[in-house]
C-alpha cells in the first residue's frame, strides 16, 4: 500500500483512519496540559470552572470538526480548504483562507521546538548531574536566556521530525502514533497519583479567587460564570490541530472508509476534550488547588514533591509532548504550501512532489528551515504569535463552514460519503461558533482581544500574502 501513488501529484496513499486520528490528536495535545494547567485554574478560579470551559469549548468546535469531515470526504485533496473556499467564494478568499491557516499552523513548529528547549533549561538542568545543560550561555533575547546544549538537543528533535516528514507521510504517522501512546501514559499517571494521594475536596470550592499564584498571577474573574468565560476564550488555541487531519487527505489509503473518515476530526477533538478534563481534575485534586498554583509549573512541582520517579516520568513525557504538534503541524503546513503551489498562489516549485517519498520536498525544506530557527529565538519571542495563530485557525474554520453551507446549495449532487450531523443546522452551528470566537478576538473590549503587536503581525502577514498573490497572478497571466 505504501508504494501506491495518488493519481494526481504522485503522493503515496498509505494513511489509515487510526493514522489520521493520531495526527489530529497529537496536534491538539502537546505539552500545554503540563505547563499551563495551573494557569487555567487561576484564570477560571478553580479546577471546576476550567473543566466546564474546556467541555464547552470542545462542544462548540465539534460542528466545525464535522464540517471539515464532510468537505474532506467529498473533496479529498491535500490542503483542501483552499479548494473548498475558492470553489465557493473565489480565488482571493481561497488564498486568504489558506494563507491565514498557514499562519495558524506554521509558527507552532518552531514554538514547540522552543518548548522543548525551555523544559531542558528550566527543569532537567535542575538535576545536579545535568547542570551542564546551562553551562554555556549563548545570549539573551527579549529577556530570555538561550543556552547552547538545550538548543542543540531541541534542534535534534526538530531534525528528527524533518527527517521523518522527508521520508513520507507514513513515517511521520508512526511518530504520531507513538507520541499518542506516550501522552495517554501521562494522563494515566496523573490519574493514578490523584487516586492514590488526592481527594475531590481539594478542588473545592467550585469558584474562588486566588491572589498568590506563581509569577504574581491572580484570578480577575469575580464569579463562576466570569471564570468559565475567562478560560473559554482561550480554549480554541488548545484545541487547534484537528484541522491537520483533512490537510493530508490525499494520502489516505485506497481502501479507507470515507464515511467513517468524516467523523475523525470530531472524534479527535472530543478525545482531546476528555484528555484535558481528566488532566485538570487529576492535577486539581492531588493537593488543595490553592496551594497547587503557588508553584511554578505546578503539575511538575507537585509530582516532584509526591514521588521523584513519577516526576521524572512525567518530565520525560512532557518533553516528548511538543513533538506531536510539531510533527502534525509540519505535515499540515507543507500540504497547505503544496495546495497554494498547485493553485499558482505560491511559486509552482511548491507543487512538485518528490517521486520517491511522495512529499512536497520544497515545502518540507522551507518548513524545516523555519522549525530549526525556533530554538534560537528564546522563550519570549513567539508569545505574540499564539493569539495570531488562533485567529488564523478560527478564521479558516469559519470560512470552511461558510463554504460547506454554500456547496450544499451550489453543488447539491456532489458525492458526500459523510454529511454533517444535523444537516444545515449543524453547519450553521459551526459558522456561529467560529464567528463568536473571532468576535471575542477582534472586539476591543473583549478579554481575548488582540494586542497592538498581534494586530501588526496579522496585518503584515495579510499584506505579504497579497503581494505574493499579485506576483504569482502576474506570472500566470504572462
Amino acid at each position: 500500500m505504501a508504494e501506491q501513488e495518488a493519481s494526481a501529484g504522485g503522493m503515496k496513499k498509505e494513511l489509515t483512519l487510526f493514522n489520521f486520528f493520531t495526527i489530529g490528536f497529537g496536534a491538539i495535545i502537546g505539552t500545554g496540559w503540563v505547563l499551563l494547567v495551573g494557569d487555567w485554574m487561576v484564570l477560571g478560579g478553580g479546577p471546576v470552572p476550567a473543566m466546564i470551559a474546556f467541555a464547552i469549548g470542545a462542544v462548540l468546535l465539534v460542528p466545525i470538526g464535522m464540517v471539515f469531515g464532510e468537505l474532506t470526504a467529498a473533496i479529498p485533496i491535500s490542503g483542501g480548504i483552499i479548494e473548498y473556499v475558492e470553489r465557493t467564494f473565489g480565488r482571493k478568499l481561497g488564498f486568504i483562507t489558506g494563507w491565514m491557516l498557514l499562519l495558524g499552523n506554521a509558527p507552532l513548529c518552531p514554538w514547540e521546538a522552543i518548548a522543548i528547549s525551555k523544559l531542558l533549561t528550566t527543569r532537567f538542568a535542575e538535576f545536579p548531574v545535568l547542570a551542564w545543560l546551562r553551562s554555556v550561555k549563548l545570549y539573551t533575547i527579549l529577556g530570555a536566556d538561550v543556552y547552547l546544549w538545550p538548543t542543540v538537543i531541541a534542534l535534534g528533535f526538530a531534525v528528527l521530525v524533518i527527517f521523518l516528514n522527508l521520508k513520507g507521510a507514513g513515517a511521520a504517522a508512526k511518530l504520531s502514533s507513538f507520541l499518542t501512546k506516550a501522552l495517554l501514559a501521562g494522563m494515566i499517571l496523573a490519574m493514578v497519583i490523584s487516586f492514590m494521594t488526592g481527594s475531590p475536596s481539594n478542588a473545592m470550592p467550585v469558584f474562588s479567587q486566588v491572589n498568590d499564584a506563581a509569577g504574581g498571577n491572580a484570578t480577575t474573574a469575580t464569579s463562576l460564570l466570569g471564570g468559565v468565560i475567562a478560560v473559554l476564550v482561550m480554549t480554541p488555541f488548545f484545541y487547534a490541530g484537528f484541522d491537520t487531519i483533512p490537510q493530508q487527505a490525499e494520502e489516505a489509503s485506497d481502501n479507507i472508509d470515507w464515511k467513517k473518515f468524516g467523523l475523525i476530526p470530531a472524534i479527535a477533538l472530543l478525545a482531546a476534550g476528555v484528555f484535558y478534563l481528566i488532566c485538570i481534575y487529576s492535577f486539581g485534586t492531588i493537593i488543595d488547588w490553592h496551594e497547587f498554583v503557588r508553584s511554578s509549573v505546578p503539575a511538575l512541582a507537585v509530582l516532584e514533591r509526591v514521588n521523584l520517579f513519577f516526576y521524572i516520568a512525567m518530565l520525560i513525557i512532557a518533553t516528548l509532548g511538543p513533538l506531536g504538534p510539531m510533527n502534525s503541524f509540519f505535515g499540515a503546513s507543507t500540504r497547505l504550501m503544496l495546495a497554494l503551489g498547485r493553485k499558482g498562489m505560491l511559486p509552482e516549485s511548491f507543487a512538485e512532489i518528490d517521486p520517491n517519498s511522495g512529499v512536497p520536498k520544497k515545502a518540507v525544506i522551507v518548513m524545516g528551515a523555519l522549525t530549526l530557527i525556533g530554538p534560537f529565538l528564546g522563550n519570549n519571542m513567539l508569545i505574540p504569535l499564539t493569539s495570531v495563530a488562533s485567529l488564523g485557525f478560527v478564521f479558516a474554520c469559519t470560512m470552511a463552514g461558510l463554504a460547506c453551507w454554500k456547496l450544499r446549495k451550489t453543488e447539491p449532487d456532489l458525492p458526500r460519503p459523510y454529511t454533517v450531523n444535523g444537516g444545515m443546522f449543524g453547519i450553521g452551528a459551526a459558522i456561529l461558533a467560529g464567528a463568536l470566537i473571532i468576535a471575542l478576538m477582534v472586539v476591543p473590549m473583549s478579554p481575548a482581544a488582540l494586542k497592538p503587536i498581534e494586530w501588526a503581525i496579522t496585518i503584515a502577514w495579510i499584506a505579504i500574502g497579497f503581494v505574493i498573490l499579485g506576483v504569482t497572478g502576474k506570472k500566470q497571466s504572462a
